[in-house]
């Protein structure tokens, strides 16, 4: 918090720190609000994957890289003002999702369909089959815009786009086997919400 309200030229990484923070600690809370029968230290998403670790890392050295030899490149507060804007719409849609979801929500893709696990289609919902990718997605991008990190701005936008490609196409072969015409028909009115997108590929 002091770093963001700092005048020095790593004021903006002060934001994304505070983001990154509040992402990791809303997801366990939510969980344990929740799911709180899923809740593990690995709620807080901090250990996700070793690539997940790396892309962080390499976000910080460019910004640090980048700030030491090009301190105005790290100066351009409209451009980080607009990564903010894209980090809390996508934060605030990702727990929008988990609320509306409640107990049906879970950090990893479930294969098996307990008793109490149903379709949700309302709220976030309505509007993209995968709210909670959707929030995800523009968040990480939006952070590398708030830290103005050309490289690791053009790397994130294509490594969770595809993630959430291949992600996408997992759950959703599941949720055809859970709900059946059910989810079919759900899934022809409602896009996914992820540019270019469109879930696993249906043979009639």
């Amino acid at each position: 918090m002091l770093l963001s309200f700092s005048q020095s030229s790593w004021n903006h990484f002060g934001w994304y720190m505070c983001s990154l923070s509040l992402f990791h600690y809303s997801e366990y809370l939510v969980t344990a609000v929740n799911n709180p029968k899923s809740l593990s230290l690995d709620s807080f998403l901090l250990n996700h994957s070793l690539e997940y670790t790396v892309a962080a890392l390499s976000s910080w050295i460019e910004f640090t890289l980048e700030n030491i030899f090009w301190p105005e490149l790290k100066q351009i507060t409209w451009l980080s003002a607009t990564g903010l804007l894209m980090v809390v719409f996508g934060e605030c849609l990702r727990k929008a999702a988990m609320f509306t979801a409640g107990s049906n929500f879970n950090h990893v893709v479930q294969n098996e369909k307990s008793e109490t696990h149903t379709l949700v289609t309302s709220g976030v919902y309505a509007w993209f089959r995968h709210p909670s990718y959707v929030g995800w997605f523009y968040w990480s991008i939006g952070t590398q815009v708030m830290l103005c990190n050309p490289i690791c701005g053009v790397g994130y936008a294509l490594t969770v786009w595809r993630f959430f490609r291949d992600r996408t196409e997992e759950e959703e072969i599941s949720l055809i086997h859970f709900f059946g015409e059910e989810y079919l028909e759900y899934k022809k009115r409602v896009p996914t919400g992820l540019p270019f997108i469109k879930g696993v590929k249906v043979e009639l």
